[in-house]
């Protein structure tokens, strides 16, 4: 453990790697899921695009499964830097009950999300089918994908909120909460 006047350090390249990359990919799938949904359930237009936009989401879904899954891994075997010396307690508490509700929710949005498929059953991904997970039943289904998307909006929520409170550390606190995760943004150079 690092002393309490020593800055914290970045975290790993690799971790970055993995964050990035979890921020890109939600960045597309949130978009995807909406039009989908929008165009599919609210418009009642099941064509080209709309079948398209559901076999994306699907697929997306399953690289964030693995993708979050390596990244949980890496965390659990290498660590993570020692927490911002100049966080309140408080605010210790309440960034690693966000990082560890957003791995869990990030895991079982998208499982959810398979085992509402397989109920339903709509398998396809761009014309290959995926093994399902049950048996048909479609009114199971709709409970299942109803609550995939509660998890996913406590995904935006949560991740609104890490995103907020990294801006109010950036901009206001003006410490390194921030640059630990963008390191050429800030205090550890390279």
């Amino acid at each position: 453990m690092q002393p309490a006047d020593k800055p914290a350090g970045p975290y790993s390249v690799a971790a970055r790697r993995f964050h990035w990359w979890t921020v890109a990919l939600l960045a597309v799938q949130i978009p995807f899921g909406l039009a989908m949904v929008y165009r599919g359930k609210g418009l009642n237009v099941w064509d080209a695009t709309t079948n398209w936009l559901y076999s994306s989401h699907k697929l997306l879904g399953l690289i964030i499964l693995f993708v979050v899954v390596a990244r949980l891994s890496y965390r659990l075997t290498k660590g993570a830097p020692a927490d911002e010396p100049t966080l309140e307690p408080w605010q210790k508490g309440v960034s690693h009950a966000t990082h560890w509700l957003l791995y869990l929710l990030l895991i079982v949005v998208p499982i959810g999300g398979y085992i509402g498929i397989s109920l339903y059953p709509a398998l396809d991904v761009h014309g290959l089918t995926l093994p399902a997970l049950a048996s048909p039943n479609q009114p199971a289904a709709e409970r299942v994908l109803f609550w995939h998307m509660l998890g996913a909006f406590a995904i935006v929520l949560l991740a609104g909120m890490h995103v907020a409170a990294a801006l109010f550390h950036y901009l206001i606190r003006k410490d390194g909460v921030l640059q630990r995760m963008l390191v050429r943004a800030g205090r550890f150079g390279g």
